[in-house]
């Protein structure tokens, strides 16, 4: 029999722009290769895992010249066509290795050589053995000696079939589990592998709500276009119900045997939004965020790819998930910036998310209170269709918003004598205030009074934030931190004193102001620790804390019914940027803050504190709203023809040296782009940052095409210059930020 050539082009993740040819070995030619297996391939002195992107029997380079595929790996972990096809285009839109895109889109334990372990996912439930009466003689036993323990009973009993993920991110620990299982109230068994169908108690139809008049027209709308691809903006203020929508949506997905993916833009949400969709939808739901290890993101991935899942519950990379059935993607909070990937893979999950529903032919939901221009621009020009919901759900009101001019105040910890009676005259009244400072920390720098030396960070010239608790200045750049220094490092001083107030110290004052009430603060650093946020917002919700301290964790999503105040200080850097979305990204922020206030029948009010209260961006917020203050913004960048009226690409480059990337910046930039403005190459806002001198390109076109095209152009100049090994380059498609 002779044997035939077969040329197998695979995707490998390294830094190339461009996928590599391999032969089919004659020990695997009875094996059928196809698009999207996993092959083991010899890449230099290493063995690297590659997905197959397309397999034939002509090839341009001799056989002698190109390397054999080591093995074959299970079909389990196989990619569908349409997925390689979809990634395939993602990488030609962002400019990005296809290897690297595919590997993003794999979980950890599928790049790596070494067998993978698909024994099915441990999963807890009722004692079944126990008649009603046992259980409830050793529930009442728990409920005076452990009340976390009758807790977690409680919860595990209401649900059942929970994942170890779902009882983590509703705040319980292993401890807890196990003593259950010891005490026999509950047993162990693994998660069923079986593909989703939809059941009649799949629904509980006893946790639905009555639909006011704007909602049921949105999800009779959208309902109505199930089967194709459709793309919605709900445009609904704070309070007015968009979760009600989406699940009244999801309903009749789940009904036809497909899956949904549900992204929110930060792990906080998830516990929440878990806890919502369970109560409404008995089916296999599952988590994708960063929170869990790498063999629960196999787990998910594969429970997913099998359509086991029926609703996947995902951050950012979830935009990925293998879905069998795909029926609907629902993108809430769509405005947040955390949808957008900042290192590597520059991708924005939700415009990648409206890509991928384009392909699999099924709508995709936007939610949010505050549309990105960008949306809502799509939206008025009629290329999505524009749903408003324009009044809150049952009887609450919407906070009237009040600035405090700081110059008329007389000031205490931050505070105004205005802000501090209106908090003492809220807590009296039994109900909570929020305190929104967006600067986590003790204080955002430390300073001898003697010389005004500050302790500064020598790899980014930028201040130490002081973590007192911590005992710590901690650089919140490139993240080096030191112990607090007993004295001036330039006059030998002892006088040192914190310059500013980060949430740590707000914490510490509030507590001395308001003795008689607990405060919590919820940021990065109080919520380290696994299950930390969800059992601090349970806590919250309990009333156990009456003051709030927080950062942009508290600004998004969270359903705080006797929260009457919201408290924002320090809103007047985001008034003077030179990023033309800051004024948007503050706008968003201030909106998506003051509606945690007032959310259930006790009205609400929102305090800013400002020095610049006649400022017009503030003045239009207050007065006019966000669509209109939005409005008006779509008018100035359609006038200086900026996204959404053009089309940007950022080039960055770093290196040890200023000069360099300088230098390699400018020489790609040479010459005439059809089209095509090119600005800098110019110092970035932070230029230095972890020992590196950071400068960065702009190029901006009015077509999408004439973009890209430069792009190339510039791609291909930076491939064969000199400094390419020298300075560390990256490109981003559709930038957020300009000041990185």
């Amino acid at each position: 029999m002779t044997f035939i050539s077969r040329y197998i082009q695979v995707a490998i993740p390294v830094p190339m722009r461009q996928s590599f040819t391999y032969l089919a070995p004659e020990h695997l030619n009875e094996q059928t290769f196809s698009a999207g297996d996993r092959v083991l391939v010899p890449f230099g002195s290493r063995k690297l895992i590659a997905i197959v992107l397309k397999v034939s029997n002509e090839c341009d380079v001799a056989d002698n010249k190109l390397k054999a595929i080591v093995e074959l790996l299970p079909s389990e972990s196989k990619l569908s066509s349409s997925q390689i096809d979809f990634l395939s285009l993602c990488a030609r839109y962002y400019h990005h290795p296809i290897g690297d895109v595919i590997s993003q889109a794999l979980p950890v334990l599928l790049r790596q050589i070494k067998p993978v372990d698909l024994t099915p996912e441990a999963c807890w439930f009722k004692n079944p053995d126990k008649s009603e009466q046992e259980l409830e003689l050793l529930i009442a036993k728990l409920a005076k000696s452990a009340a976390k323990q009758k807790a977690l009973y409680q919860f595990i009993s209401e649900h059942g079939d929970i994942t170890w993920p779902e009882i983590r991110m509703a705040g319980f620990i292993k401890s807890q589990l196990t003593a259950l299982m010891n005490k026999e109230l509950i047993c162990q068994g693994e998660v069923a592998s079986v593909a989703f169908k939809c059941k009649e108690n799949s629904i509980n139809v006893e946790d639905k709500h009555q639909l006011s008049v704007e909602q049921a027209v949105i999800v009779s709308g959208i309902n109505q276009q199930l089967n194709k691809f459709s793309c919605h903006l709900i445009d609904g203020i704070t309070g007015s119900g968009k979760t009600e929508v989406y699940l009244q949506i999801i309903e009749e997905v789940l009904k036809q045997d497909k899956q949904v993916l549900v992204l929110v833009p930060e792990i906080g949400l998830t516990p929440q939004t878990l806890s919502r969709f369970e109560k409404r939808f008995r089916v296999p739901i599952v988590l994708h965020h960063s929170g869990l290890n790498d063999n629960e993101r196999l787990q998910t991935w594969h429970r997913t790819k099998k359509g086991e899942a029926a609703i996947v519950i995902a951050t950012r990379s979830g935009v990925f998930s293998p879905l069998q059935a795909p029926g609907l993607i629902v993108i809430d909070e769509e405005h947040d910036g955390s949808f957008k990937q900042q290192e590597g893979f520059r991708y924005h999950a939700r415009d990648v998310a409206i890509l991928r529903a384009r392909q699999l032919n099924i709508p995709v939901v936007l939610g949010t209170a505050t549309p990105s221009l960008e949306t809502l621009q799509n939206a008025l020009s009629g290329k999505y269709q524009y749903h408003q919901l324009t009044k809150r759900a049952g009887k609450s009101n919407i906070a009237g918003i009040e600035l405090i001019d700081m110059a008329k105040q007389q000031i205490e910890f931050g505070l105004s004598g205005t802000l501090k009676k209106a908090i003492q005259d809220t807590l009296e009244r039994g109900e909570q205030v929020l305190i929104f400072l967006n600067r986590r920390g003790y204080a955002p720098a430390i300073s001898c009074q003697e010389c005004n030396w500050i302790a500064e960070c020598k790899r980014c010239d930028k201040p130490y934030t002081l973590h007192q608790n911590q005992g710590l200045l901690v650089c919140h750049h490139c993240g080096s931190q030191k112990r607090i220094m007993p004295q001036c490092g330039e006059c030998g001083s002892i006088r040192i004193k914190p310059l500013g107030q980060g949430t740590e110290q707000l914490e510490q004052r509030l507590v001395e102001l308001f003795p008689d009430f607990s405060a919590v603060r919820i940021d990065r650093d109080s919520t380290r620790r696994k299950g930390e946020l969800a059992k601090l917002l349970e806590q919250v919700s309990n009333k156990e804390h009456q003051i709030l301290v927080g950062t942009q964790m508290l600004a998004k999503g969270h359903h705080f019914p006797d929260v009457t105040l919201v408290a924002v200080l320090d809103v007047d850097g985001a008034l003077f940027s030179y990023d033309f979305r800051a004024p948007e990204h503050m706008a968003q922020l201030l909106v998506q803050v003051s509606g945690r206030a007032g959310r259930a029948s006790k009205p609400g009010k929102v305090m800013v504190q400002t020095q610049y209260p006649e400022h017009p961006l503030l003045q239009d917020l207050v007065h006019n709203g966000y669509q209109h203050f939005a409005r008006y913004a779509l008018m100035e960048r359609e006038q200086a023809r900026i996204p959404p009226f053009g089309f940007q690409a950022l080039f960055r480059a770093e290196a040890n040296s200023a000069g360099l990337p300088s230098s390699l910046l400018r020489d790609i930039s040479e010459g005439d782009f059809e089209q095509c403005l090119i600005s800098g190459p110019i110092a970035a806002a932070q230029e230095k940052k972890a020992g590196k001198f950071r400068f960065h390109l702009l190029l901006q076109a009015s077509d999408r095409k004439y973009l890209h095209s430069a792009v190339q152009v510039i791609l291909l100049r930076l491939e064969k210059h000199k400094l390419q090994h020298k300075v560390r380059w990256s490109v981003d498609i559709d930038p957020q930020e300009l000041s990185w």
